[in-house]
């Protein structure tokens, strides 16, 4: 075998098992919105502009952070900064689905006991093999196929 065979072996074997070493990925992390409104800013501080207003529950996937502020994306990928004292682990998810079906149980045989709209925040109280079962803001609760919402 050849010298230059020989080191391109040894250095993709090498590059094996430092992926294998590799710890694995982080878990996504969500927080939610935890005041009846907050701004997501372009930048981390309240010199930067408010590009949106987010209503209590609003789920958010945090992807970075800077002292006490949280870069976060959206259901829709709109990024931007909150402060992260206005968030919470309090699981919510947001409807992804146009005029979507809220159910008395977790399945399509289950007969229908509302609706639920693009954007609309809910309270996540229960996941079930592909369904949660959630709360509307009027209280409503129901079942929605977890296809339909973005959130944990």
């Amino acid at each position: 075998m050849s010298r230059t065979r020989t080191l391109s072996l040894n250095l993709a074997f090498a590059a094996s098992l430092f992926t294998l070493a590799a710890p694995a990925a982080h878990a996504i992390e969500m927080v939610s919105v935890d005041r009846e409104v907050i701004n997501l800013r372009t930048g981390p501080g309240t010199s930067h502009e408010a590009t949106w207003r987010l209503n209590r529950g609003y789920p958010l996937i945090v992807t970075g952070r800077k002292g006490g502020w949280l870069s976060v994306r959206d259901f829709e990928n709109d990024t931007g900064w909150v402060l992260g004292r206005l968030t919470a682990k309090k699981p919510h998810f947001i409807v992804k689905g146009q005029d979507v079906n809220m159910r008395s149980g977790p399945g399509t045989r289950y007969k229908v006991v509302g609706k639920a709209q693009y954007g609309e925040v809910m309270k996540t109280l229960e996941r079930r093999k592909g369904w949660a079962k959630v709360r509307k803001a009027d209280g409503l609760t129901g079942w929605i196929s977890r296809k339909l919402l973005w959130g944990w």
